[in-house]
């Protein structure tokens, strides 16, 4: 008995030891940014930043408040998120919502076809040309050209599966219709997996740029994570870019709009997180 105890007490120990080594692991990149953004030019350059700030100061951050180009980019990318997560939760629950029922025709075709676009796509090339074709090429285009993923509408789909029959039917016989049934039996039932979903679509518009970078020919209709990108590209990596008179390092200025990027992220997640793990095993392991 003693030494079945000894021996828990060591697994305990390294397995503490593993947890915190990977905590500070994921942490330390999120440290160093806050460190370099406030930290001084010339110790930032000179390497001198590796945990803490040195030379703090808020130079970086002061310059980033006052872009004009930063807020436009950042108000592109709150539109992005809230309307293209709210059409796109829109469009798949309805979605789900029907595709749960037994008695809709062709169902298990319609199902088929759903799953199978996680399964093949048509490549890049053909896929921008089809978005191309449609005209994806401004900011509401955008939003409705990637407005739904399969993953999410079979997650929401299986959830909806789960949902009691005799609650539905107790509703019915009360007179509710089908938009009735939808709004006031399965979405209050269904909170953590519409939860789980809405940050899975957030998470995606928030940190898209990919598509937004080669569909969208304005400049002032790019999301923040293209500008980043461009930043990085036309000063970080010009070497022709005058930029040495800087009071602060280019670097520094880089690290400051990615830690004003990710704040309401951060503000968000915590509310969402609590829903993150039940919703996708409840919604994942029905059939």
């Amino acid at each position: 008995m003693q030494r079945l105890d000894v021996t828990e007490l060591i697994f305990k120990i390294i397995a503490y030891v593993l947890v915190t080594l990977f905590a500070l692991a994921a942490l330390y990149p999120f440290i160093y940014t806050v460190s370099a953004s406030v930290s001084g030019k010339l110790a930032f350059e000179q390497g001198q930043v590796i945990f803490w700030p040195v030379d703090f100061q808020m130079d970086a951050l002061t310059g980033v408040i006052s872009d004009k180009g930063f807020w436009i980019a950042y108000t592109n990318t709150l539109f992005y998120t809230f309307f293209g997560t709210a059409f796109s939760m829109v469009m798949s629950v309805m979605a789900a919502y029907a595709l749960s029922k037994s008695r809709l025709v062709f169902r298990s075709q319609i199902n088929f076809l759903i799953v199978f676009t996680m399964w093949f796509s048509a490549g890049m090339i053909p896929t921008f040309l089809n978005y191309k074709m449609f005209g994806v090429d401004y900011r509401w285009g955008i939003i409705y050209g990637f407005g739904v993923q399969a993953f999410n509408v079979i997650l929401l789909r299986n959830y909806f599966s789960g949902v009691s029959k005799e609650i539905e039917e107790a509703a019915i016989v009360d007179g509710a219709n089908e938009f009735q049934v939808l709004l006031n039996v399965y979405l209050p039932m269904s909170k953590s997996a519409l939860a789980t979903v809405t940050l899975f679509y957030a998470l995606s518009r928030w940190n898209g740029y990919f598509w937004n970078m080669i569909l969208v020919n304005w400049n002032v209709e790019h999301p923040l994570q293209v500008f980043l990108r461009r930043y990085l590209t036309e000063y970080l990596m010009d070497e022709n870019a005058s930029i040495t008179d800087l009071p602060y390092s280019p670097y520094s200025y880089m690290y400051a709009m990615i830690v004003m990027s990710i704040i309401p992220i951060i503000v968000v997640y915590p509310y969402l997180q609590k829903y993150f793990a039940k919703g996708v095993n409840v919604g994942g392991v029905k059939e």
